[in-house]
């Protein structure tokens, strides 16, 4: 009997370093898809390579092997009959990608060879990743496949949690990461049947609370640390919280969202969060992860969007009637980070607080009506900010 497949879209330092472990931990055969050029090549003539997990109690090394690599550029038949017979498709390419990785999935689920559904995963810092994904394969399955969907696939949402800072120079395909992670994942669509077998996977009834938590503690913390290390000119994240100033702005925002958490689920208590806070605050300390403060804080436009990691809990807070000051602050150091060398979004952050009205780019960047309770406190920052920039 042929062993178990996964096929993981993105092979970049999420898929090799963390995605790539899990399953070569638990047996699989690992297929990555990416459609760089240079990436795919380096992979295809490298038999394995190395993960090293970074702690605080040292180092500890894994081989990974057992794994195959495709160009879906340049080979997208060979892509969709793997799909075709894997177990698993996992993904990692960024929220803004789903749309473009969607099409070969639904043509490898529509000619599902394996009897056994195939279990669609995605992982990003997106809250219901795998239902956006969900949606736009969707829209390329045959009516067939449609009717008959939960024969063929099964999708489960997941919140994941790790951190892979700036690799070193001449790493090739060699992969630092931190040792601490959490991979949730819904298990409800799978039932009746066992999710799939993957080592170190939380299998969660109820993964909402997962995401939010991760999302509005660690995303929210390690970009507010970020944006203002970037407005101080710091160049990590650990120095960004060896400055008291600045480590006091970092848990005073996460005490605002710690606050929101444990209103919205009862069953993390205060002292739960306060811990896992904490746990959060000594991880992105680190410095042996020499996190490089412009790396954690691209793509602003995507973190100042309406269900992220500072208007998603500001928004919450404001509809609840709860201070939400400290998350403004990380929504005025977002707005300043722009023009950052190699972030697109940092010139297009730029060019829309240029181009637009105060209430326009507010709308625009954000997604919150003007009637919203939060809407005229972020107009306030972005005239400010506009302001500033004259």
């Amino acid at each position: 009997m042929p062993g178990k497949k996964g096929i993981h879209f993105g092979g970049g330092n999420i898929g090799r370093g963390f995605v790539a472990e899990f399953l070569h931990n638990s047996g699989y055969e690992v297929v990555f898809v990416d459609v760089m050029d240079n990436l795919i090549e380096t992979l295809q003539k490298t038999p394995e390579y190395t993960v090293t997990e970074i702690g605080p109690d040292g180092e500890t090394k894994f081989t990974i092997d057992n794994y195959r690599a495709i160009n879906s550029k340049h080979e997208m038949e060979k892509v969709i009959e793997e799909i075709a017979t894997a177990d698993t498709v996992i993904c990692a390419v960024g929220p803004n990608i789903l749309k473009f990785i969607a099409a070969p999935i639904a043509k490898g689920i529509n000619n599902r060879k394996k009897s056994e559904p195939l279990a669609v995963i995605a992982c990003e810092n997106a809250i219901g990743a795998t239902d956006t994904l969900r949606g736009f394969i969707e829209k390329e399955l045959s009516e067939e496949t449609k009717a008959n969907i939960k024969d063929k696939a099964r999708f489960a949402n997941s919140a994941i949690d790790r951190i892979v800072p700036i690799q070193p120079e001449g790493s090739g395909m060699n992969v630092m990461i931190e040792k601490f992670y959490e991979w949730c994942v819904e298990s409800k669509p799978f039932e009746p049947a066992s999710p799939p077998d993957i080592k170190g996977v939380h299998y969660v009834e109820d993964l909402q609370p997962y995401i939010e938590r991760k999302l509005f503690t660690v995303n929210t913390g390690h970009a507010t640390a970020a944006y203002y290390g970037h407005n101080k000119g710091k160049q990590y994240i650990h120095e960004v919280l060896e400055d008291k100033e600045l480590h006091d702005i970092v848990q005073n925002v996460l005490k605002e969202t710690a606050h929101l958490i444990t209103k919205k689920h009862d069953h993390i208590s205060k002292k739960e969060q306060q811990d896992y806070v904490q746990n959060i605050v000594k991880r992105i300390s680190n410095p042996v992860l020499k996190d490089n403060v412009e790396r954690v804080g691209r793509a602003p436009l995507r973190k100042l969007s309406r269900k992220e990691r500072f208007i998603g809990p500001a928004a919450h807070l404001a509809e609840m009637g709860e201070k939400y000051d400290c998350l403004l602050g990380s929504i005025e150091m977002c707005l300043r980070f722009q023009n950052v060398e190699g972030d697109e979004e940092s010139a297009e952050l730029a060019k829309k607080l240029k181009s637009m009205g105060a209430k326009e780019a507010t709308q625009d960047i954000t997604g919150l009506e003007p009637n919203h309770p939060l809407f005229n406190d972020v107009q306030k920052l972005v005239e400010k900010v506009q302001g500033e920039s004259k």
